[in-house]
């Protein structure tokens, strides 16, 4: 979804309340979709996805379990092929093999045919007709669920009480309030097994942290970018959000270069960004390349070769 999540979607104000009569819309389908006919492959279907709309680290968590099971087994990413979100297909396409057609259920019918093993979907959670032999319900740990609302009056695509319905929680990123998030989740589903994740650099030796930069990003969750370059010591002096799934124009880099030069900034965005801009774009523009670190690991390991 190409969009800037709006302000009241964080807290339960005036605007929030507005919406909330719209919300009904939302709870019909989704009750609807629940009576939908499950249908069940021979290959093996893990989904991430997530219930809070954008920057929840389901992409990161797909590449990571393709990585543990492409050791043992054939694998393959399956990605809905959205207009907008080429930025996440040509992410997964580094790490391995990808289908990535306009009907999630004629990608995985595809995957059987090729002989795959695994089927990891990036996104998927909310269709109801895939019986997906594991679900996994990303957040982040700095928003969490928002104001509580689903969509418009918040950011929840379905209730929160559908967790109890989910295999696995993962949390992106640690904060004060994760002890709370835990407890808010075990009230919903007791025995849920919830891990906790954090982007590491991978290329941090080849940026030079002593000069300023101008950060920008066109992603779901830009504090979390801003967030990790602040750990790692960067001077960060401008920054520009746009919004999720952004397509920038040459206007648009060639004013944020004309910035950096008037400033004598460094430019640095995320690999998502920097994959989505065309060669010349690309020029005098760094990123950030990340790998998420999951504690719990061997309890993931367990989870995903259990999987009969």
């Amino acid at each position: 979804m190409n969009l800037k999540k709006p302000d009241f979607w964080n807290n339960k104000n005036l605007l929030a309340y507005i919406f909330l009569p719209l919300t009904l819309i939302t709870h019909t389908i989704n009750f609807f979709k629940k009576f939908s006919h499950k249908k069940k492959f021979t290959i093996k279907t893990i989904c991430v996805g997530n219930i809070f709309i954008g920057g929840t680290g389901k992409t990161s968590l797909s590449i990571l379990i393709n990585e543990i099971l492409k050791k043992k087994y054939e694998t393959v990413f399956i990605k809905k092929n959205y207009i907008n979100q080429k930025d996440e297909i040509n992410l997964l396409k580094k790490n391995g093999d990808v289908i990535a057609k306009n009907n999630r259920i004629n990608s995985l019918m595809h995957a059987e045919k090729k002989k795959y093993d695994f089927a990891i979907l990036d996104d998927g959670l909310q269709q109801k007709n895939i019986a997906y032999d594991l679900k996994i319900a990303c957040f982040n740990s700095s928003e969490f669920i928002g104001n509580g609302f689903v969509l418009p009056a918040g950011p929840l695509r379905e209730s929160i009480k559908e967790i109890k319905n989910y295999d696995m929680i993962f949390l992106n990123g640690s904060t004060e309030s994760t002890k709370k998030i835990f407890q808010k989740i075990k009230t919903f589903n007791e025995n849920i097994e919830v891990l906790e994740g954090e982007y590491i650099p991978q290329n941090i030796n080849t940026l030079d942290k002593k000069k300023n930069y101008l950060m920008f990003c066109g992603i779901g969750n830009p504090k979390e970018f801003e967030n990790t370059l602040l750990k790692y010591k960067f001077k960060l002096q401008r920054k520009f959000i746009y919004a999720d799934h952004h397509n920038f124009s040459d206007e648009e880099i060639d004013f944020l270069k004309k910035i950096a030069l008037e400033h004598k900034l460094e430019i640095i965005t995320t690999e998502k960004d920097y994959l989505r801009l065309n060669l010349k774009q690309r020029e005098k523009i760094k990123f950030l390349k990340i790998n998420l670190k999951v504690n719990k690991i061997n309890k993931l390991k367990k989870k995903l070769f259990d999987i009969k």
